[in-house]
């Protein structure tokens, strides 16, 4: 956490605590976050009416279904296929060709970082079979909350999660489970990865073609934004992409090393 966002929200011994007893039971550093999660947290502890943070603690580290609630929460695992359409539209239309005509190939790799519960790793998956993409190996999907990496390998979901999908996709890579609920066909799920992995601290695989990093960095202080930025940029081949969230702009991105290829769209030169 920067030291402007510390200032910002100033917490006593007890919250420091707290922060390190959750780190170590959920893997998840909070001070890599801006305050405004902290100001969630504080609002989920007055919510439950919790009174002191050790109480707070016991009571998400020994039922697990306020844990689900707090990492929920904290991490607004809210998405669906195809989030924010036209963004997964440039990518078929003009990225994906373009890496194919710079390669000379159809082989490319692809990442899906902070995953979630595994809407838009599969989403990458279809899009590359759509686009006759070459994978050797599968759409690398990761995420820090372990939970949601299960929900993920489950690949069920419901059919209102599906609605930006084009209808005869939806057909083609789905099965109906019942009225309201659909499953991902195993041949989506061969295409994809799940790994468990923190984003901040541990090292990535390279080589990537394109990586997908949305709606997670804004929840970041100024440091570990840039940090972390550099580290994709480190796993990026040479000509490839990284795609960022729609409120996720990187405005220091020449410094970091990367150079514009349109909104929330950044490629490593060549």
């Amino acid at each position: 956490m920067s030291n402007q966002d510390a200032a910002s929200y100033p917490a006593p011994p007890e919250y420091n605590i707290f922060k390190k007893k959750m780190q170590d039971l959920t893997g998840i550093d909070l001070d890599a976050y801006k305050y405004q999660i902290h100001r969630r947290i504080h609002m989920l502890m007055q919510r439950w009416g919790m009174k002191t943070y050790d109480d707070y603690y016991k009571t998400i580290a020994t039922n697990p279904e306020k844990l689900r609630e707090f990492l929920d929460y904290l991490t607004i695992n809210v998405t669906e296929f195809f989030r924010n359409a036209n963004r997964w539209w440039e990518l078929r239309d003009k990225i994906i060709p373009q890496i194919m005509r710079d390669l000379g190939h159809q082989k490319m790799k692809f990442w899906s970082a902070a995953c979630s519960t595994g809407e838009e790793p599969y989403s990458l998956a279809i899009l590359a079979m759509e686009s006759r993409v070459s994978t050797p190996q599968p759409v690398l999907a990761i995420d820090i909350d372990k939970g949601v990496l299960a929900k993920a390998q489950e690949g069920i979901y419901s059919k209102r999660q599906v609605m930006s999908a084009p209808k005869d996709w939806v057909h083609k890579y789905f099965t109906e489970v019942n009225a309201d609920t659909i499953k991902v066909k195993q041949e989506v799920k061969d295409k994809v990865k799940f790994h468990h992995m923190d984003l901040i601290k541990d090292k990535f695989e390279t080589g990537f073609d394109i990586i997908l990093c949305r709606n997670v960095v804004i929840y970041f202080g100024q440091e570990t934004k840039t940090a972390l930025y550099m580290k994709f940029l480190e796993a990026l081949r040479p000509g490839g992409y990284l795609m960022t969230g729609a409120t996720e702009q990187i405005f220091e991105y020449k410094k970091i090393g990367f150079e514009s290829a349109g909104p929330f769209l950044y490629r490593r030169p060549k």
